[in-house]
C-alpha cells in the first residue's frame, strides 16, 4: 500500500526491527517456484523423494529407520510443503493477473487509436473522392477538346458570309 501523501506518516515503536523485503524480487520468486510446481518435473522429483522415504522406512533395518509408519514426519514434510507452494501460487497468478490487467489496457488503448485513425483515413478517402469528382479528368478534357475542334472544323467548312 502506498502512503497517503495528504496524512502525516504515522510512526509506530516496535521491540524488534521488522524485516525489510523486495516484494518485486519476492514476486519473481514466487513465480519461478509456481512455474517449476506445475511441471511434470517436479511431480517426478516428488513421486521418487515420496517412494524414496516409504521404501527406506518400510524396508531398511529397523535402527537406520527415522520414520516408522505411518509416515507421520513425511505427512508433516508434504503438509509443510502444501502450506507455502498454495500461497506461492496464489502471489504468481495474482502478478500474471496485473499483467494481465496491463496488456489489457495496453491493447484497448491501441485498439482505440487504431480505430480513430482508420476514422480519419476514411474522412479523407471521402473528402478526396468528392474533389476529385469536381476536377476535370483527362477523358472529360478530351472529349471537350475534340468537341471544340469539331466546331472549329465546322466553321471552316461552312461557307463565310463576307
Amino acid at each position: 500500500m502506498t502512503p497517503r501523501l495528504d496524512q502525516p506518516i504515522e510512526v509506530r515503536r516496535t521491540l524488534l526491527p521488522r524485516p525489510h523485503y523486495d516484494p518485486e524480487s519476492f514476486g519473481q520468486l514466487s513465480e519461478r517456484i509456481a512455474r517449476f510446481l506445475g511441471t511434470a518435473r517436479f511431480l517426478v522429483y516428488m513421486t521418487g523423494f515420496v517412494v524414496l522415504w516409504i521404501g527406506w522406512n518400510a524396508l531398511a533395518p529397523a535402527s537406520w529407520r527415522f520414520d516408522p509408519y505411518p509416515f507421520i514426519f513425511l505427512t508433516l514434510m508434504l503438509s509443510l510443503q502444501a502450506s507455502y507452494a498454495a500461497p506461492l501460487i496464489l502471489l504468481a497468478q495474482n502478478r500474471q493477473d496485473d499483467r494481465d490487467r496491463v496488456q489489457y489496457e495496453q491493447d484497448r488503448a491501441r485498439n482505440e487509436r487504431a480505430m480513430a485513425d482508420t476514422e480519419y483515413l476514411t474522412r479523407e478517402i471521402a473528402g478526396l473522392r468528392l474533389a476529385i469528382s469536381e476536377v476535370a479528368t483527362r477523358d472529360f478534357l478530351r472529349s471537350e477538346l475534340q468537341q471544340v475542334l469539331k466546331e472549329l472544323d465546322d466553321k471552316d467548312r461552312s461557307p463565310s458570309l463576307s
